[in-house]
């Protein structure tokens, strides 16, 4: 079929659709909202897992994290009278695992401790995290003023103090904070340093998803020697209440993380430090994150979330596809007689099939493209009103407009067959 053959066929099938205006429209509007589904719904879940491997990748993809945990009730012992109740990581454990695998890259301990921060008359509730210079190494805190932490600041246990950007303003407003103080308890802290840090995340015990590490209430982080955080601040911490009276817990550190040398080496050393752990404490009073194989994890989740996805759009497709056979059979009857005469002038079978899958196509192609223009659409709104965030792939634009071609071909093939296997002189009688 030559160009001029192709072009005339085109423009018969748009005058025969536009003779019949509403009944066209209506027919693509199933392939409009379907293909708009494909690319709105992909767009979700393409937001949504690139939301969890940016939070994960700020874990750190070699890191291993050990946190402490507060065991299982029934492993705590009480009694009617005070209580200690010593759980979680030590400064042992983290000398242990320095000592036992002294190739991995770095090693952080962190100690946390929630605190009233004041300075002058403001006062901004904190969490004081006692760490190591090496800290940014392992944690997504970026230092957009001054210093961080320093190893003369360690080995002097000096009373210094870096902020992250959410505390910065809590407490001095406009004013400079590099070499300003911060009061907690009866201690005071010189500012060297302001931060920026990435959102906190952490994981529940079985790993449901994404939660928000921060206590609720928590202005931000500051940061301090951990030698100084030893010093000033003690292990233990009093609660009152239920039959056990005064219940005094010991908690020495918070966290350790370990950042190993490759991705090879990841899980082999997540089984060492395991193994290590297992043996020192009794109690099940930690935890460990290993942040490469949750994010192989979602990966698998989130390919499974995704066809799931796609499959129910792909419904909506199949249905509009459906609607669309229907449409172009019920019109092969209409123009049977048409059919009839353009056989009678010399129109071959190929001729009679060309032209109806020209008008299906022109459906499917112009409601795959109305389709696609919502489809990159709704999704901006859907982030913007519905705070998530989405992302309108090229492959997803591409998928769904083939996915509406393919529709156009297999749902066209059979009312186009049935119209060129008419006999023509049937075709020339019918009324």
């Amino acid at each position: 079929m030559n160009v001029f053959a192709i072009k005339g066929t085109i423009k018969l099938g748009l005058k025969s659709l536009w003779m019949h205006k509403l009944r066209s429209t209506l027919t693509t509007l199933g392939i409009v909202f379907g293909v708009c589904s494909v690319i709105a719904m992909l767009a979700i879940g393409e937001g949504a897992s690139r939301g969890v491997k940016d939070a994960m990748t700020r874990l750190g993809s070699t890191n291993i994290i050990i946190e402490t945990v507060k065991p299982p009730d029934d492993e705590i012992t009480t009694s009617d009278t005070s209580t200690i109740n010593a759980y979680g990581l030590t400064y042992e454990d983290a000398d242990s695992i320095r000592n036992i695998m002294p190739d991995v890259q770095v090693i952080v301990s962190v100690r946390e401790m929630p605190a009233e921060a004041f300075h002058k008359a403001r006062k901004a509730t904190v969490l004081m995290m006692g760490t190591v210079p090496w800290y940014t190494e392992t944690e997504p805190v970026t230092i957009t003023r001054g210093r961080f932490l320093a190893g003369t600041d360690m080995k002097g246990e000096l009373p210094v103090c870096v902020v992250d950007e959410q505390v910065a303003p809590r407490l001095f407003v406009f004013e400079d904070p590099l070499g300003k103080f911060i009061r907690v308890g009866e201690n005071a802290y010189k500012v060297i340093g302001v931060v920026r840090t990435g959102t906190p995340v952490g994981f529940d015990n079985s790993y449901n998803g994404m939660k928000a590490k921060t206590a609720s209430g928590v202005a931000g982080n500051i940061y301090i020697p951990l030698t100084t955080a030893k010093s000033r601040f003690t292990d233990m911490s009093l609660s009152l209440g239920g039959a056990t009276g005064r219940n005094i817990e010991k908690v020495e550190i918070n966290k350790i993380i370990v950042k190993v040398p490759s991705f090879e080496r990841v899980l082999a050393t997540r089984d060492v430090i395991n193994l290590l752990l297992e043996k020192k404490h009794q109690k099940q009073d930690y935890k460990m994150i290993v942040p490469i194989e949750l994010l192989r994890e979602t990966a698998r989740s989130n390919r499974i979330f995704k066809i799931v996805l796609g499959s129910i759009a792909a419904i909506s497709l199949l249905v509009g596809g459906i609607g669309i056979m229907n449409i172009m059979l019920a019109t092969v009857s209409e123009r049977t007689r048409e059919i009839g005469i353009r056989r009678a002038l010399g129109a071959t079978k190929m001729d009679i099939i060309v032209q109806f899958i020209a008008e299906t196509l022109l459906l499917t192609l112009a409601g795959g493209a109305i389709g696609m223009t919502l489809g990159a659409i709704i999704p901006y709104f859907v982030q913007k009103f519905g705070q998530m965030e989405t992302i309108v792939t090229v492959q997803a634009l591409l998928l769904s407009f083939g996915i509406s071609a393919a529709i156009g071909l297999t749902f066209g093939l059979y009312p186009a067959y049935k119209a060129a296997n008419m006999n023509p002189i049937d075709s020339l009688r019918h009324e």
